[in-house]
C-alpha cells in the first residue's frame, strides 16, 4: 500500500474520531505528498525515497519553526507545531540513534579507506546515500568529522 493510500485512510479515521491534532499534521503529509507528484519531471507514482524526503523535509521545517516559537516564548504556537512534527515522524522510518551512526560510519571509514578530514567528501556521499531516512545529515556530519579528526 502506498504511502498517500495509508494517509487518506488515516485522515478518514482521524476525522470520525475527532482527532485535530493528528488530522492537522495527516493533511499536512497528503498535501505535500500531492505537491511533490505534480512537480516538473515526477511520475504519477513517487518513489518510496522522495516520499521519506517530503516527510523529513515537512519534519524539519516544524522543527525550526517550533524552535523560533519557543525562542518567543510563544508555548501555544510551539505546541502546534510540535505536535504536528510528532504526527509526521510516525510515518518515517525508525530513526538511528548516535551510537548506531557512529557503529556504522566506523566500518565505512575502514570500507572507503578515509583517514583525514579531507577524505571526508567520500564519507559523507555514501553515509548519505546509505543512511537516506534513517539519520539526519547534520547528525552524519558530526559524527564523520569526531571520528576523522
Amino acid at each position: 500500500m502506498s504511502l498517500i493510500t495509508k494517509i487518506d485512510q488515516d485522515i478518514k479515521q482521524a476525522m470520525l474520531g475527532k482527532q485535530e491534532v493528528k488530522l492537522r499534521g495527516l493533511r499536512a503529509i497528503k498535501s505535500a505528498l500531492l505537491l511533490a507528484r505534480t512537480e516538473k519531471g515526477a511520475s504519477e507514482e513517487i518513489s518510496e525515497e522522495t516520499e521519506t524526503r517530503v516527510l523529513q523535509k515537512l519534519v524539519k521545517q516544524r522543527k525550526e519553526s517550533a524552535d523560533i516559537y519557543q525562542a518567543q516564548n510563544r508555548p501555544d504556537l510551539y505546541q502546534i507545531e510540535a505536535d504536528e512534527m510528532e504526527v509526521i515522524e510516525s510515518y518515517l522510518p525508525k530513526q538511528m540513534d548516535r551510537s548506531e551512526i557512529e557503529t556504522y560510519l566506523k566500518e565505512l571509514i575502514g570500507r572507503v579507506g578515509a583517514t583525514s578530514v579531507k577524505d571526508m567528501g567520500k564519507v559523507m556521499g555514501t553515509a548519505n546515500k546509505e543512511l537516506a531516512g534513517k539519520a539526519d545529515g547534520k547528525t552524519i556530519s558530526e559524527v564523520v568529522k569526531q571520528l576523522l579528526a
